[in-house]
């Protein structure tokens, strides 16, 4: 257990087991950062290593293609085309490197639970009816900005349909922001498993939304319809106000839930990238504002956001299909060093 994050200790075991992505297990830095990268970028090579030239082409992207950088959407890619190497188009030996790659770059419960939005995906396509191109496991796109290296910084953008990972590696720095998660349905099932995507979010968020007096309720809750993503895709460099309730107006209790619930995006990338990432927001709580738009019974569709000095996290049902809790959208940022900028000096 890593001895500079005190409070994961004091997190109830009943939390920790129910909800899964437990916070004392994200922050664990068992393998040092810059060992991190370098297993990141050697599963790099060998992926590239399977492809041929003009793959390797479309792949690997010039670290300074703004473009390709801001080439992210939660929109089917049939609507907005990604770059990159489709999966559906790599051999089976091909898009085994890839995931692996995904997995070096990844903690293990961040690897697990973007597959399990991509399965929604395929969930999806499965349930449409159609068999429709438009969605499941072969519509998503591996590419790199920047060469992979141990110490040169470089990029990692895996997504499709309701999934962008932008992950930024540069020596011992890993940096996730801006990243997409997203799921449709909220719930599967595979091999007899109810599997929900974003689960853990959405039970952590009614928990502490639930777990507030009065007085910070009236803080909280900005109002009774929930809202879409204000710092979505296309909206790199805005900024919004602060609103809800501030975490200096929180108990230890109601702090241990939100930074629980941070976790769940900051926690994706791998552990020795996420450690001090979540001191970092730690060290900020009482500059940490939680703000709530709709109902509050849980299972119901509710918008929240939490929004710190270096954080903006947003959870958005999508009313879309006629049932808005199925249909989930959330953005994980840092407005002050999304596509790591700060490490890279760019």
């Amino acid at each position: 257990m890593n001895p500079h994050v005190p409070f994961f200790r004091k997190i109830p075991a009943g939390i920790a087991v129910a909800l899964g992505l437990a916070l004392w297990i994200v922050a664990r830095a068992d393998v040092p950062a810059a060992m991190a990268t370098a297993n990141a970028a050697g599963a790099a090579d060998a992926f590239l290593a399977t492809l041929d030239d003009s793959q390797r082409k479309a792949a690997v992207h010039a670290f300074d293609d703004e473009a390709q950088r801001a080439r992210w959407s939660n929109l089917p890619v049939s609507m907005v085309r990604r770059a990159g190497l489709r999966m559906g188009d790599l051999k089976p030996a091909q898009r085994e490197a890839a995931l692996r790659v995904l997995a070096a770059v990844l903690s293990k419960a961040g690897y697990e639970k973007v597959n399990a939005i991509v399965e929604a995906d395929e969930a999806l396509r499965e349930g449409s009816g159609r068999g429709s191109p438009a969605f499941g496991r072969d519509e998503f796109f591996v590419s790199f900005v920047g060469k992979p290296s141990a110490t040169a910084p470089w990029m990692l953008q895996y997504g499709g349909h309701h999934l962008a990972i932008n992950a930024t590696l540069h020596g011992t720095n890993g940096v996730l922001t801006p990243t997409l998660i997203a799921t449709q349905p909220a719930a599967y099932v595979r091999n007899g498993k109810t599997i929900r995507p974003m689960g853990a979010e959405n039970d952590l968020a009614f928990a502490l939304v639930n777990s507030l007096t009065p007085a910070q309720r009236s803080q909280a809750i900005l109002g009774p319809v929930f809202r879409d993503l204000v710092l979505g895709p296309g909206r790199d460099g805005k900024t919004i106000v602060p609103e809800g309730v501030q975490g200096t107006s929180l108990d230890a209790r109601q702090r241990r839930l939100l930074m629980e619930l941070i976790a769940q995006w900051a926690g994706i990338i791998n552990e020795a990238s996420a450690a001090p990432r979540l001191r970092e927001i730690e060290s900020r709580l009482a500059d940490t504002w939680f703000a709530w738009s709709g109902p509050t019974a849980p299972g119901s569709a509710a918008y929240f956001r939490i929004q710190g000095p270096t954080l903006v996290i947003e959870y958005a049902p999508q009313n879309l299909g006629g049932i808005p809790a199925n249909h989930i959208h959330s953005m994980y940022r840092d407005p002050t060093n999304d596509y790591g900028r700060k490490p890279t000096g760019r």
